[in-house]
């Protein structure tokens, strides 16, 4: 746990410092929005298979160039995570509502695409999981924040900002309170996003 909560600090920190010099340098810190969709999983390691579910995920993301072909990617994102699993014939959801916030790293072509990773924290909001039309709140089962790392592709058409990603999320912490299991969330998130005066 210490190791997750440095990386993190260590996000922040190289964020702000980034952003620091690139005010002190009257430069332009783009600001864009995202949306898409997410095909979440949770991993076991009590041989407990469950099968992927979707869910939306929507936020606001900052663009820093460092240099022509390399940049920082700060976002802010609501992400609806989760699984879903059968028992005796019955399928049962477990939503789970996160707000994430990723610094990705991001290597720029000058067509457009781009290659990015970086280190996720994600802060529990919401646990509910759902039967039939009976939902209960199971949010004391689960810790409150949650490690990751994100890997994936974009590209931006230049002359316009919009753009598309694709990214995979591996978890890295525990995120049960239950000390007879260890779980991990990880899945697959493709979205659209737009930013904003977009050079």
């Amino acid at each position: 746990m210490k190791f997750y909560v440095s990386v993190a600090i260590a996000a922040v920190s190289l964020c702000s410092t980034v952003v620091a010099q690139q005010v002190s340098k009257e430069k332009f810190i783009n600001i864009g929005i995202k949306g898409g969709l997410n095909v979440f999983n949770i991993n076991n390691n009590n041989n407990a298979n469950y099968d992927s579910k979707l869910g939306v995920n929507a936020g606001l993301i900052g663009h820093i160039h460092l240099t022509r072909q390399i940049a920082l990617q700060p976002e802010i994102v609501y992400s609806v995570q989760g699984a879903k699993f059968n028992t005796a014939g019955i399928t049962t959801k477990l939503n789970l509502g996160y707000i994430n916030v990723p610094l990705m790293l991001q290597y720029m072509f000058d067509n457009g695409f781009r290659l990015q990773a970086g280190p996720q924290i994600g802060f529990l909001a919401s646990a509910k999981s759902k039967t039939n039309n009976l939902s209960v709140d199971v949010k004391n089962s689960f810790k409150k924040v949650d490690f990751a790392l994100g890997a994936g592709i974009g590209y931006v058409e230049p002359s316009s900002g919009l753009g598309i990603d694709v990214r995979y999320n591996l978890g890295l912490s525990d995120i049960s309170e239950s000390t007879a299991v260890k779980s991990t969330n990880r899945g697959f998130q493709v979205g659209l996003f737009y930013l904003f005066q977009h050079k």
